[in-house]
């Protein structure tokens, strides 16, 4: 058997001779059963966006000459492909995705979030990245999310409501990209999702699985009752929504750029939503939406088999975190071993570990706090860290490291959750441009607070409720005033010899670092294509316990429990999007776990 077909084999597990979507249905993704591998429930598509549900349910990568556009939603995909076709550049494809995902898919992004752009500009050769991650307000106090007697909140009890909500950076993100690397005019980067919104889309599959099992969370507050729940019910698969408020907000960013949202009527209504939100009201203010601004910062980039592996630095901890695990695989020949090896998953498992160790220590907002940036990916410590994968089980204990700093600070352990949702979103433009952005609101329909058409984030939670561990040191990613929660968010740009070779990133909470980096390794190191990469199993490990999902071969979980690890079959719902950029060819992938495709042109 090739390579490939091992990969496919230990994707499929036993029914492997039953054909794909049998197979696909022992993975479920949130809220459904199965891989959504599913050609209908979108309404009417383009012929080119039928095509990509069908490569998609073959494992089959979407070839084209010029352009590629990978995202979350066939109607998404669409937009930023006429954008595309049309000759606009990849900063101006990724606004009108951006604009109908948050119309679509409103449970995972949207106006009213933030996101990571990291950006290869063809003419200058250069990767940099955009950080348009949200802020706490300036009324944040170190015990936001404790309660009276000083104890942290339950989580749910701190999402639901305005105390969760940050300053959004999206809408200020799309313009910055778009003034630097969009061609097109700007306003009609919205007609798409304008159209939509006020003609009606058809409520997929997806949606209205999750709205459905929402129940109260999703119905506390009126407009996201009236929106979601119209005539009391869920909205329900097939039929179509219209939003005429998500409509006008859009005609005003269109027509006045981001001031729009973050000063006048828009920003009132959000900051009226936040602290008007029954039960648990926010701090957000005006003065916090006018001061907002998104940062460019440099990429962090790491070295993985004569290739660079470029993401997103801190306050993100995707970058370092994915960068360490390959720094730490360097030296080990995962391309021997191949996808079926239970010493592979062993060392890209505890690599893992280790990483994550260092994420939950030192990783945190760099502008609020000092951070061995440079000191976590340098080769001569993630040499000295790899030395601890040369057992022949798994780790017992796993503690952070010692990186090299440039100044003395420390640290203690941090234990915030990141819950998965989340989006991506891939684009390569005829130009040669490469953008990859994550984008989010953090959890699943994010404060479950709406404004203007479009749910508001809950990204506060992603700070540490304490301010410092058991062992009374300082946690890194403490709230604070205008500062920027630590996040997952890996969006990913592979170089090779100074030009892009794989734009990569993925939904999923914290568990976003284990799919980019399974999907880097799939394809440099194994050989798969775009679409088997992104499809191949998950196997994770964050804490010790390893996650996998259902229907891996009885031979690799045993073997896997007989190094010492603890198995945890769950559902782990990537939504990688992918493109391999090739000499003569593009090839895109989109996860089966959910709904997103790709188009190429």
């Amino acid at each position: 058997m090739t390579r490939t077909g091992l990969a496919l084999a230990l994707l499929l597990g036993s029914a492997a001779m039953a054909g794909a979507q049998q197979a696909a249905d022992a993975v479920a993704p949130e809220g459904a059963s199965g891989f959504d591998v599913r050609t209908e429930g979108f309404g009417d598509l383009t012929e080119a966006a039928q095509d990509g549900l069908t490569a998609k349910s073959e494992s089959t990568p979407v070839t084209a000459e010029n352009w590629m556009v990978s995202a979350a939603h066939p109607l998404a995909v669409e937009a930023g492909a006429r954008v595309l076709e049309a000759g606009g550049s990849a900063a101006d494809a990724m606004v009108a995705v951006q604009v109908v995902l948050g119309l679509v898919e409103p449970q995972s992004s949207g106006l009213g979030g933030g996101a990571f752009v990291v950006f290869y500009d063809a003419e200058t050769g250069e990767v940099t990245t955009l950080d348009g991650r949200e802020t706490a307000p300036l009324a944040a106090t170190p015990t936001l999310f404790q309660n009276e007697e000083g104890e942290p909140l339950a989580f749910m009890e701190a999402v639901v409501g305005g105390r969760s909500v940050g300053t959004p950076g999206t809408p200020a993100l799309m313009e910055m990209a778009h003034r630097k690397w969009g061609r097109a005019n700007w306003a009609s980067l919205f007609e798409d999702g304008i159209r939509l919104a006020e003609d009606g889309f058809t409520v997929s599959p997806r949606l209205a699985t999750l709205v459905a099992g929402e129940g109260d969370a999703l119905a506390r507050y009126a407009a996201t009752t009236d929106y979601f729940f119209p005539d009391g019910a869920p909205v329900a698969e097939g039929t179509t929504l219209t939003n005429p408020a998500y409509a006008e907000t859009l005609r005003a960013l269109a027509a006045e750029g981001a001031d729009a949202f973050y000063r006048g009527e828009i920003a009132q209504e959000i900051v009226a939503a936040v602290r008007g939100a029954e039960d648990n009201p926010g701090l957000l203010s005006l003065q916090d939406l006018a001061a907002y601004r998104v940062v460019e910062r440099p990429a962090v980039c790491v070295e993985y088999r004569a290739h660079d592996v470029c993401g997103m630095g801190p306050p993100s901890s995707g970058g370092l975190t994915v960068g360490q695990i390959l720094g730490m695989l360097e030296g080990f020949d995962l391309g021997a071993m191949g996808p079926e090896s239970p010493e592979a998953w062993r060392l890209i498992g505890d690599a893992s570990r280790l990483a994550f160790a260092d994420r939950g220590r030192y990783m945190a907002d760099v502008d609020f706090v000092p951070m061995p940036t440079e000191g976590l990916i340098d080769r001569a410590y993630l040499d000295k860290r790899a030395e601890l994968l040369q057992g022949d089980d798994s780790l017992p204990e796993v503690t952070p490291g010692q990186p090299g700093w440039s100044h003395a600070s420390l640290w203690g352990q941090d234990s915030a959750l990141e819950l998965p949702s989340t989006t991506h979103i891939s684009i390569v433009d005829a130009d040669g441009n490469a953008l990859s952005m994550t984008t989010t609101i953090e959890n699943g329909f994010g404060s479950r607070v709406m404004a203007g058409g479009f749910l508001l984030n809950n990204e506060l939670t992603d700070f540490s409720f304490e301010t410092h561990d058991a062992d009374g040191w300082p946690i890194a990613n403490a709230i604070a005033p205008g500062k920027r929660p630590r996040s997952s968010m890996a969006p990913t740009i592979v170089m090779q010899d100074g030009a892009p070779v794989m734009v990569i990133g993925s939904p999923g909470g914290s568990r976003i670092i284990g799919y980019v980096a399974k999907a880097i390794i799939a394809h440099l190191d194994w050989d798969l294509n775009i679409q088997e990469a992104i499809a191949s199993p998950n196997i994770v490990n964050r804490f010790g316990p390893m996650d996998i999902e259902a229907g891996l071969p009885a031979v690799l979980t045993d073997e896997l429990t007989a190094l010492g690890f603890e198995l945890n079959e769950t559902e782990l719902t990537s939504g990688l999007q992918g493109i391999v950029i090739g000499p003569e060819i593009l090839e895109g992938g989109a996860d089966p776990r959910r709904e997103g495709i790709a188009i190429g042109g």
